[in-house]
């Protein structure tokens, strides 16, 4: 009897055994199907989110292009416009312009020397906003030559009476002129020029 407790009880450690093997071994074919199919998705998963990153990040940039060429094409002619302006401007100050236009033969010294200066002041106020979209350089450049015109014409109208008539003002800035290397206007107009050719 107690030889017979023994066998069953040994025989139902087997059997309580087997089954736990057999479980053991149907969770271990679940886990390894769901592992079959997990790491196959994961593969395809982060493949197509690269992919996707990849090409998300590739047409960014492509729009971000587009969008400085835009810029580009709209900004250019405007710039090139403000640069044109400059040296318009420049060539209205340069001091032989300015006394083929503001000189008249009623005129005195006084008269010719505050005409020229408020020519100045006048075009040079009419284009400020060119700063804008010329460089720093530039406009450096051509304030520069402003000053430096402002400054001769002063200069040389010290050495004239106030009375005398405007021919003889007229006569001593273009001795000055002829007595320069090169006016600052023009240094200024060869300044812009090479920054423009530096441009396109």
């Amino acid at each position: 009897m107690y030889l017979h407790e023994n066998i069953l009880t040994l025989i139902n450690i087997i059997d309580e055994f087997i089954l736990r093997l057999q479980i053991n071994h149907t969770i271990m074919e679940a886990v390894a199907e769901i592992v079959k199919i997990t790491i196959p998705s994961l593969i395809v998963f982060f493949t197509a989110f690269f992919l996707l990153k990849n090409m998300i990040r590739n047409d960014q940039d492509k729009r971000r292009q587009e969008i400085l060429l835009q810029n580009a094409r709209t900004v250019t002619p405007i710039k090139l416009q403000a640069y044109e302006r400059m040296v318009l401007y420049l060539e209205r100050i340069s001091l032989e312009s300015l006394l083929v236009r503001v000189s008249s033969p009623e005129m005195s010294t006084s008269d010719l020397q505050s005409a020229m200066l408020t020519a100045i002041r006048s075009e040079f106020e009419h284009n400020l906003s060119q700063q804008i979209y010329i460089s720093p350089q530039a406009w450096e450049v051509v304030k520069n030559a402003r000053s430096n015109t402002i400054k001769m014409i002063n200069n040389e109208a010290d050495k004239v009476k106030e009375s005398a008539p405007s021919i003889e003002f007229s006569r001593q800035l273009l001795s000055a002129i002829m007595g320069m290397d090169k006016e600052p206007t023009r240094v200024a107009i060869d300044f812009i020029k090479a920054e423009v050719a530096a441009m396109i």
